[in-house]
């Protein structure tokens, strides 16, 4: 249950956050209090302070842009603007809203964090009234020159973090706060100071719950994403029994859309088992309860194993329910076909050892010599060919769990005359059928290549032998091969047989796969010679392997190898002179 815990990290991080928050809001109800209490008493003859709400956080800015015309309005300046510290930059950065400046002009305010007045307020944390900005050697003239300012008072913004008891137990200066040009020509002075750093506080806290309010809707953003990306579905139900996430995993079992949130589960959930699980996880906190279902989507059968987990508060009050839905689809597909392959090989294994027991009995009771030579001689070659089958069993599954165990089969690359070995594997595929045409259809000055002639020529005999194997009725088998470009050579078997199902093409290369119809059950087979050939074309020699086939028509295995393997090419591989 990885994502389950994955999933309460997240909630827990994410109710940290929201606790903060709603302290930050707290906290900033008292210092809008204080400020309005402070000013009224402090700034006698000046305007009011009109203190904001922002409870809800969809009035930050509103509240930030009269803010800003309060200052304004009572220090009686032209300009005000927060610029706030960028500690990946270094910088500080003007920031909207402000107050008798531009759009342009906030973008091209920041300077760095040891520079001008602003660095300095900034790191001394003391504020500082400039009174001729143009002479002053610690303004940046370049931005007086822009903003044209003639003055101005620059204070630190200050967050504070205090305990139950109102007692500042941190502080932390996350920018400054700068008044520009006093009006009608008059200069700052200290009781502007004062008023600023009472407002700047107020300021502090509403940018430092903007903040903070941003990331919480980031990490929420965040963790949607992830939850919606996830491979496994995942169903959160609140305890109130209403769904409150369904990522598009989970809404693909269930067959719905994205427009499920909110809605009761009852409504929703169509599936009696998961009914029911929500039911005992909401009323009887029951969890763990592991179950598998079998839906239908996409025109295939899909096997999930579902497993439920009470989500709880810090509290440790349940909150409702998670659920996982893992696609097992494709391990109950592998351990069918593994339970097959263990019957089919048995059955392999057993077929060609009661031929060669029941042969070599019947020649040990023959004490008389009644059998005559072309008898015994047709009874040896029975043996001979059923050990052969018997052997290329065992190496096939031999090769296959070397491959499985991760250990390539060791190529011996040599020139190879493609000609000469598909002649010979042609003829020797010929001593097997007598219902079958088979044609070398191979042009004598086709190109050498560099192979394991050994390894290809278990592709073309393993391609034959199901040729035959998968044509019962006969017909003709066609080996053909040219030279695709200077770099290739393709060559293809094709039959005249049974053809594969179109839903079956893409398989047939895959372990232990077989093609489960009535005329493919009469023959033998493990499910492992195409697998093994594909290995052999594409791993050991970089090859491409493919298959076109229609039902009742026949099939064509199609094989393109380079002429130089990559690994040859690369220097891994030597070539065996």
């Amino acid at each position: 249950m990885n994502w389950e815990q994955a999933y309460r990290e997240l909630l827990k991080q994410y109710n940290q956050v929201k606790t903060e928050y709603e302290r930050t809001l707290e906290r900033l109800r008292e210092l809008e209090a204080q400020s309005k209490n402070g000013a009224k008493g402090a700034a006698s003859g000046t305007p009011e302070v009109v203190t904001a709400e922002v409870a809800n956080p969809a009035n930050y800015e509103a509240t930030l842009k009269r803010l800003v015309r309060q200052i304004g309005a009572i220090v009686q300046a032209e300009k005000v603007v927060f610029m706030l510290y960028d500690p990946e930059e270094g910088e500080l950065r003007a920031y909207p809203p402000a107050f008798g400046l531009t759009d342009d002009e906030i973008k091209m305010l920041r300077v760095r964090a040891t520079q001008g007045v602003s660095g300095e307020v900034f790191r001394e944390g003391k504020p500082i009234i400039v009174h001729d900005a143009i002479s002053d050697p610690r303004t940046t003239k370049e931005l007086v020159a822009m903003l044209h300012v003639r003055n101005l008072v620059c204070v630190p913004l200050v967050l504070e973090k205090r305990d139950e008891e109102n007692r500042v137990i941190d502080r932390q200066t996350i920018g400054v706060l700068h008044a520009f040009n006093k009006q009608r020509g008059g200069h700052f002075i200290d009781e502007d100071v004062r008023l600023l750093e009472r407002m700047s506080r107020n300021a502090a806290a509403v940018i430092a719950g903007m903040r903070l309010y941003q990331a919480i809707l980031e990490e929420k953003e965040e963790l949607v994403h992830t939850i919606e990306s996830l491979r496994a579905g995942l169903l959160l139900v609140n305890q109130n029994g209403r769904i409150n996430q369904m990522n598009a995993a989970a809404r693909r079992v269930f067959g719905l859309g994205p427009d499920v949130l909110g809605k009761p589960y009852q409504e929703v959930i169509s599936i009696d088992v998961i009914r029911n699980m929500i039911r005992q996880a909401l009323e009887e906190e029951k969890e763990g309860e592991l179950v598998e279902i079998t839906v239908h989507y996409d025109n295939k059968e899909h096997i999930y194993q579902v497993q439920n987990a009470i989500v709880r508060g810090e509290d440790q009050k349940p909150m409702g329910t998670v659920m996982i839905f893992n696609d097992i689809t494709d391990i109950r597909n592998l351990e069918r076909m593994k339970s097959a392959f263990v019957a089919t090989v048995s059955h392999e294994l057993r077929t060609p050892l009661t031929a060669i027991k029941g042969f070599i009995s019947t020649l040990l009771m023959d004490s008389e010599d009644a059998f005559s030579p072309e008898e015994r001689r047709e009874f040896y070659s029975i043996i001979d060919q059923e050990t052969d089958r018997l052997t290329r069993l065992i190496n096939d599954l031999l090769n296959i769990a070397r491959i499985e165990a991760g250990e390539s089969l060791k190529p011996v690359f040599k020139e190879v005359d493609f000609y000469r070995l598909s002649q010979k594997v042609v003829m020797i595929q010929r001593q097997a059928t007598n219902k079958h045409t088979i044609i070398h259809d191979v042009p004598p000055d086709l190109p050498k290549i560099i192979a394991d002639e050994d390894k290809v020529d278990q592709i073309l005999t393993n391609l034959l032998s199901n040729a035959i194997k998968y044509s019962p009725n006969g017909g003709e088998i066609r080996v053909k091969a040219w030279e695709e470009d200077p770099d290739h050579i393709i060559f293809y078997v094709s039959d005249q047989g049974m053809g594969i199902p179109k839903e079956h093409l893409t398989k047939v290369f895959e372990k232990f796969h077989r093609v489960d119809n009535t005329d493919t059950r009469k023959q033998y087979g493990t499910g492992l010679g195409l697998y093994l050939v594909k290995h052999l074309v594409e791993v050991i020699h970089g090859g491409q392997i493919w298959v076109e086939s229609e039902v009742g028509v026949g099939s064509t295995f199609y094989v393109r190898l380079p002429k130089v393997p990559p690994a040859v090419k690369e220097g891994k591989e030597q070539v065996e002179k």
